[in-house]
């Protein structure tokens, strides 16, 4: 079941399913089951509302997904909600549309906070995390925020520090002996254009693209880095999903996430034959070489502040790779076999 709480069930009415339940009682007598998703409407709240409501949610939906609904973008930072629990984001940019938000959005929502909840294969689990004191610390601190002044004023030449990620989609067996060139020249673009929707709220930059893998940049500041690595776990979590419906695929595969941090001359995207950097060629050896399917694995040379700690325990360590430590995302069980 889906419930949403909002005093404007005419406006939302029209973009939800027809057996969504819409409910005005207080969220504080709201009791749902681990298969429901509840929405907030905090639309037109003020800070200190928005951060009552949280709070509010948080402790009636402790044991089921939740998510956000923010028609009039309220929210500063909504990749945030993620680390407080939230499964899933309605901002003023979706709910634009006439059509109806699609099911399936409710079921990776729900998918997601059931692999966040326990869906760690039991070999991850029994290995113990590091402790916070030694979970990345590099001494390495991001620059001002104001050090990137966006993709379009960022100047040709201009040696800036950036995120990198390395992204790839990768099957149980090769996919280039189970599809024929075109067909796999197909998949690819529909994965590369996965990636670009899903990493906007990061602000990620398709940089580098060589038909199969690809690399992205992330602008050096927390929030971009947090929204992005919430939108590789949901990628990685809605696989099997994406795989079927949206990449037309019918065999197991999963996407491959690194990500590292370091400076480069820039260039803009199709001038990026020009860019020599140790930082370049570290994430695609980490990506290639290291790197697991279904999983995000990070560098130890990432600033000390680019994994929340709520999100902390969500990495277990993978040893070393080129002199420095990484670690990489706890695996996920899917309900079917998949991986």
């Amino acid at each position: 079941m889906v419930y949403v709480f909002t005093k404007k069930t005419t406006a939302l009415k029209s973009l939800f399913p027809k057996n969504t339940s819409f409910v005005s009682s207080p969220i504080t007598k709201h009791s749902p089951s681990f298969s429901d998703i509840t929405y907030i409407d905090v639309s037109g709240l003020s800070a200190a509302e928005i951060k009552k409501t949280l709070t509010q949610v948080k402790k009636s939906c402790k044991d089921s997904p939740w998510g956000i609904i923010d028609t009039k973008g309220s929210l500063k930072d909504p990749a945030s909600l993620f680390f407080e629990g939230a499964s899933d984001y309605l901002g003023p940019g979706l709910l634009k549309g006439s059509k109806k938000i699609d099911v399936k959005r409710f079921a990776a929502a729900i998918q997601l906070r059931k692999a966040l909840s326990g869906g760690a294969d039991s070999q991850d689990s029994s290995r113990a995390n590091e402790s916070a004191g030694g979970f990345i610390n590099s001494g390495i601190k991001l620059p001002p925020a104001n050090t990137f002044p966006g993709w379009k004023k960022v100047p040709a030449g201009k040696v800036m520090p950036f995120y990198f990620l390395f992204c790839s989609l990768q099957g149980k067996t090769s996919l280039d002996s189970r599809l024929q060139e075109k067909a796999l020249s197909q998949i690819h673009k529909r994965f590369h254009s996965v990636l670009v929707n899903n990493f906007k709220d990061g602000e990620g930059l398709l940089w580098m693209d060589t038909g199969k893998d690809c690399l992205f940049l992330l602008p050096p500041k927390s929030q971009n880095v947090s929204a992005i690595i919430s939108a590789c776990i949901s990628l990685v979590v809605s696989a099997p999903q994406i795989a079927l419906e949206t990449l037309g695929l019918s065999i197991p595969v999963n996407f491959v996430f690194a990500l590292h941090y370091g400076s480069i001359k820039y260039q803009p995207p199709g001038k990026t034959g020009t860019v020599v950097s140790d930082a370049v060629n570290s994430v695609f050896h980490l990506g290639a070489k290291k790197a697991q399917p279904g999983r995000l694995t990070i560098s130890g040379g990432l600033p000390d502040v680019t994994i929340p700690k709520a999100m902390q325990d969500l990495f277990i360590p993978a040893g070393e790779y080129e002199g420095r430590k990484i670690w990489h995302t706890k695996k996920f069980n899917y309900a079917k076999s998949w991986w």
